[in-house]
C-alpha cells in the first residue's frame, strides 16, 4: 500500500479571476494550456527526467502499478489487475490485463513489459537508477524481469519492503513502451531513444502527436483508453515562457489554462468568467553549494546561509500562494516528514557565525537560476539578503534545460533549484539530500548529493541505507525524521520553502487533476462547459 493514502491531494482551493472585456473561445473539445515548457530534455520514459516531461509521460503510457485520476493517493490496477507478493522470495508475480492496447493497435503482451523494463537498465540514462535499485543490472535485468503468456515475476535483490517495490514500480521509468514499434525505429542500437524523443508508443489516454521543442505539445485523446475516453479529443500545450502573456492570453479567451501565473497576477484579479485551483505539491526549494568551489566548503558557510534567506519576507511576497516555509528534505504532510522550521532571517547571527569560524568576506559567488517567475525574483530576494553578511551573488539566469544541464555537470557554485521525489517513498528524497558514498566525477548519480560534489559522512550514508531496509514502519518513518533533522542541521544544501501550484483557468474548465508531482497531472478527466 502507499504511503501516500492519506495525503497526496488537498481539495482545490478556488478564487476567481478578472473576466475579459471581449471573451473568445477555443475549440470545442480541445483543451489548451500555456505554459513554460522549456525545461524538456527528453519525453522517451527510459530518459524523461524534468518536471514537463514527467507529465507528458503520465497521460502517454501506463505502467503494471499507478496512481491514477481518480484517486491520485491510492495505487492502483495499470496493465497488471492483480499481483501476488512472496516477500521471503522477494518477487512479485503480476497478471497482465486482458485486452489492452497501444496506440499503434498492437496487443500488449508480457515481452513488452519483460523489453520495456530491460530497456530503462540498458540503456542507463538519467532515471535508470530508479530500477537500478531492485538489484537490476544490464546482465541480469532478463532473468530478474520473466514471464509467461499471461503474467509476469519480477525479482529484486534488497532488504526493503514489498511497498518500497511497488513505489519503484509505479514511477516514470517503469512506463511500458511499445517494443515492437519501439525496435522497428532503432538506430545506431538506441533501442529508440531518439524517435521516441520525438514520438510515442504507449497506451495512455492519449498520444504524442506532435512536439515542437521550446513551442508545442499537442496530445491526442485514446477513445480505447481501458479506463475510460478522455473527455476532451486532445490537450494543446502552447510553450509560454512569460506570466504576463499567459495571463493575456488566459483573459482574451485564446486558452484554457495558464499554468505559471504569478501571486502578484493571481491576488490582483477578480470575476467569475476565470478561476484558480490550488494544488499541494511535494517539491521543496533549495539553495545549494557546490563543494568543487573552495570558498563554499567550509560548514560555517552553510550554517550561515540558513539565517541569511528572507523566508517570511518572500513567502508574504512574492511567492505568496506559490510556497511555504519548509526546511526538511521530505515534504510535511506525508508519513515521515520532519516539520520543525528552527531557521530565520538574522543576518546579524550569520555574520557572526563566519567570523567565529574566520570566514573573511566578501565571498563572490554566481547563483544560476531558470529565467522564469518566480525563480528570478527569489534569486534577487536571495542576492539582496546575503549581501548583509558579505556574500555577494553574481545572478546567471538561464532556460531551465541549461541551468538543469550545468547542474548534472556539476559546473554551478551556487544553484537555487526545486526537487520532487521520483516515487512516493522517502527514500526517493532521502537518498537524493543524505546519501553520497561515491564523490568521484566518473561516478554520476542523479541526487543533489552528488551534483554538488558533497561527500556526504559515512553516518548519514549508514542512516540512509538503516532505513530503507528497517522492516517496522513506524520505526522507519522515525529515522527518517531524524536523518532530515541531521541534514537540516549541516549541509551544504539549504532546503528553503515547499511548493505550492496555483493552475488559473476557465470557469467551464473541471476534472483537472494536478497531484502533488509531476507525475501526477492528470487530463483524462478534463471537460469543458
Amino acid at each position: 500500500m502507499s504511503l501516500l493514502r492519506s495525503t497526496l491531494l488537498a481539495t482545490a482551493l478556488v478564487l476567481p479571476l478578472a473576466a475579459p472585456a471581449v471573451w473568445a473561445e477555443t475549440p470545442d473539445g480541445v483543451l489548451v494550456v500555456a505554459q513554460n515548457i522549456d525545461d524538456i530534455v527528453a519525453i522517451d520514459p527510459a530518459q524523461a527526467y524534468e518536471f514537463t516531461s514527467g507529465e507528458l509521460v503520465t497521460n502517454i503510457y501506463d505502467r503494471l502499478v499507478q496512481y491514477d485520476a481518480e484517486d491520485p493517493t491510492v495505487m492502483a490496477a495499470g496493465l497488471a489487475t492483480e499481483w501476488a507478493v512472496d516477500a521471503e522470495a522477494k518477487t512479485i508475480t503480476f497478471t497482465l490485463r486482458e485486452g489492452a492496447t497501444f496506440h499503434s493497435g498492437n496487443p500488449v503482451t508480457t515481452a513488452d513489459v519483460v523489453g520495456s523494463l530491460a530497456r530503462v537498465i540498458k540503456l542507463n540514462l538519467t532515471p535508470a537508477f530508479i530500477l537500478v535499485q531492485l538489484g537490476w543490472t544490464p546482465e541480469n535485468v532478463e532473468q530478474m524481469v520473466t514471464a509467461d503468456d499471461k503474467s509476469v515475476t519480477i525479482k529484486y535483490d534488497g532488504d526493503f519492503s514489498s511497498a518500497f517495490v511497488l513505489n519503484v514500480l509505479a514511477s516514470r521509468p517503469a512506463s511500458i513502451v511499445d517494443m515492437k514499434t519501439v525496435m522497428e525505429n532503432e538506430v545506431d542500437g538506441d533501442m529508440g531513444n531518439a524517435w521516441l524523443n520525438e514520438n510515442s508508443a504507449g497506451t495512455g489516454p492519449f498520444s504524442l502527436q506532435s512536439y515542437r521543442p521550446a513551442e508545442l505539445v499537442r496530445l491526442k485523446a485514446n477513445p480505447d483508453y481501458f479506463k475510460g475516453a478522455p473527455k476532451v479529443k486532445s490537450v494543446i500545450v502552447q510553450h509560454v515562457a512569460e506570466a504576463a502573456t499567459q495571463q493575456l492570453l488566459l483573459e482574451s479567451g485564446d486558452v484554457d489554462m495558464a499554468k505559471n501565473l504569478t501571486p502578484d497576477q493571481v491576488a490582483g484579479m477578480s470575476g467569475d468568467a476565470l478561476k484558480v485551483e490550488t494544488f499541494p505539491q511535494a517539491a521543496v526549494h533549495f539553495l545549494s553549494f557546490n563543494q568543487k568551489t573552495e570558498s563554499l566548503t567550509p560548514p560555517a558557510v552553510w550554517e550561515a546561509s540558513r539565517y541569511l534567506v528572507d523566508y517570511e519576507g518572500m513567502t508574504s511576497t512574492i511567492i505568496a500562494g506559490q510556497m511555504d516555509v519548509h526546511q526538511a528534505f521530505w515534504p510535511k504532510g506525508f508519513p515521515g516528514s520532519y516539520d520543525e522550521t528552527p531557521f530565520g532571517y538574522d543576518p546579524e547571527k550569520a555574520k557572526s557565525i563566519l567570523a567565529d569560524a574566520g570566514i573573511e568576506t566578501p565571498i563572490t559567488v554566481t547563483l544560476d537560476v531558470i529565467n522564469a517567475a518566480p525563480f528570478t525574483d527569489m534569486a534577487q530576494s536571495l542576492q539582496a539578503s546575503f549581501a548583509d553578511a558579505g556574500i555577494n551573488f553574481e545572478i546567471l539566469p538561464g532556460t531551465g534545460a541549461q541551468v538543469i544541464t550545468k547542474y548534472r555537470d556539476r559546473t554551478h557554485q551556487a544553484m537555487l533549484l526545486y526537487w520532487g521525489p521520483d516515487f512516493m517513498d522517502p527514500h526517493s528524497n532521502a537518498k537524493a539530500f543524505a546519501y553520497n558514498s561515491d564523490n568521484s566525477d566518473g561516478n554520476y548519480a542523479a541526487t543533489t548529493t552528488w551534483r554538488n560534489a558533497w561527500a556526504v559522512p559515512d553516518e548519514l550514508n549508514e542512516l540512509t541505507k538503516s532505513a530503507l531496509t528497517e522492516a517496522d514502519p513506524d520505526k522507519r518513518l522515525t529515522m527518517y525524521q531524524d536523518l532530515q533533522q541531521k541534514v537540516q542541521e549541516s549541509s551544504p544544501i539549504v532546503i528553503m520553502f515547499q511548493a505550492s501550484y496555483q493552475v488559473a483557468m476557465d470557469s467551464g474548465v473541471t476534472g483537472y487533476v494536478n497531484g502533488a508531482t509531476s507525475d501526477f497531472v492528470f487530463y483524462r478527466l478534463v471537460d469543458k462547459n
